[in-house]
């Protein structure tokens, strides 16, 4: 395990990392939150089906789970930086490890929506301002991460087309996912105004991100046709490119659906049916573009598992992508009444499910033997 992740990096590894192997909180980074991503997505893909109650009750289940599990990783990764500040830092150098700084917003993300999906019914419009205070936060971090990891991979590290992954993705793709939210959040606001500022905030997320995802894109097609696949130890990655697809097709969605009236509150209903028109008709384009990638991704994993795919907290990888997809296509069912449409949603949908309980045991597997603890950050220099 420790050759699998620190292979990534290609460097060395000195006997003090050997030696610390295992050790939880020295050796955890923000790879884990990827692990509430997944959890999370599951637990709002569940809620989609509002005639199966059961699913419903497991997805709340998932949520208040994924709640535990990302204020777990933030006590764990705030320890290392308390106790082990000068090996924390490092990670700012580090080409692979730093990208998932963005797992921490989108991780985030998963919880505000279920406070709208699961939590109104518990404990009322507290869920409401809750959701909102936090969707502020999640802001606040995605455009810090979609800013700072970006500087940082033009000044202070040291990247090559020929090692690229879609890892470079991540911390673009937190502000789309933000906008979701922010999406879900404005039929609960009350006042035409805060709705206003949180579509309008939306927006600008939505343009911080999917753009710029879709240009990384094109240089990965590139990267993939010039040097081939990534090494079999980032075989999850190739999962990644459809994550910005479907966030961005899935806020497009939202935005159909509950934008003309906030636009319409404000004065502007001249403009509302042009932007639900264009909203419609570019999550369409999206999810149809999605339909690539999702079909790529299926064949390139079934070229590594001819391999055997070793495990690593990666896996994670595997999960969010395909969840928000899914969400996207069953959005989509909703607003275009097509069988197909539904049913496809449904088999992601349950794909994910599976996927989530294989990965999840391996994890809990993998977090009793500590053999997941490994920082490939810390390799010698």
């Amino acid at each position: 395990m420790v050759a699998q992740l620190i292979s990534v990096a290609d460097r060395p590894v000195d006997a003090a990392l050997l030696a610390s192997r295992g050790h939880v909180i020295r050796h955890f980074t923000p790879q884990w939150f990827a692990a509430t991503m997944g959890t999370g997505i599951l637990s709002v893909a569940l809620a989609q089906f509002p005639g199966h109650p059961l699913l419903f009750q497991a997805g709340q289940a998932l949520w208040l789970l994924n709640i535990a599990l990302f204020a777990g990783c933030a006590l764990l990764y705030g320890a290392r930086w308390v106790l082990y500040p000068d090996e924390a830092a490092r990670i700012f150098q580090h080409s692979v490890v730093s990208m998932f700084f963005g797992c921490v917003p989108m991780g985030l993300a998963t919880i505000i929506n279920g406070f709208l999906i699961y939590g109104i019914a518990q404990i009322g419009e507290m869920a409401v301002a809750i959701a909102t205070q936090l969707w502020w936060i999640d802001v606040a971090l995605s455009l810090a991460c979609g800013l700072a990891i970006p500087f940082m991979m033009f000044t202070r590290q040291s990247h090559s087309i020929d090692r690229m992954t879609a890892v470079w993705l991540l911390p673009i793709v937190a502000s789309e996912v933000a906008a979701v939210s922010g999406g879900l959040l404005l039929p609960h606001l009350a006042g035409a105004e805060p709705q206003l500022a949180v579509l309008f905030t939306s927006l600008l997320l939505w343009a911080c991100s999917v753009p710029l995802a879709m240009s990384v894109l094109v240089v990965l097609f590139m990267r993939m046709v010039l040097h081939k696949l990534p090494p079999i130890s980032m075989a999850s990655s190739s999962w990644l490119a459809l994550g910005p697809i479907g966030t961005g097709a899935l806020g497009l969605f939202v935005l159909y659906q509950n934008a003309p009236a906030v636009l319409t509150a404000n004065g502007l209903g001249d403009v509302a049916s042009a932007v639900a028109g264009a909203s419609l008709l570019g999550g369409i384009l999206l999810w149809g573009y999605g339909a690539w990638w999702l079909a790529m991704a299926v064949m390139i994993t079934l070229r590594y598992a001819r391999e055997g795919i070793p495990f690593n907290i990666g896996w994670w990888g595997y999960t969010f992508p395909l969840g928000v997809y899914a969400v996207a296509t069953l959005r989509l069912a909703q607003i275009i009444p097509l069988a197909a449409v539904f049913a496809l949603g449904a088999v992601l949908v349950a794909l994910l499910a599976a996927i989530w309980v294989f990965v999840a045991a391996r994890t809990v597997r993998g977090v009793c033997d500590r053999s997941l603890f490994v920082s490939p950050c810390l390799a010698a220099d």
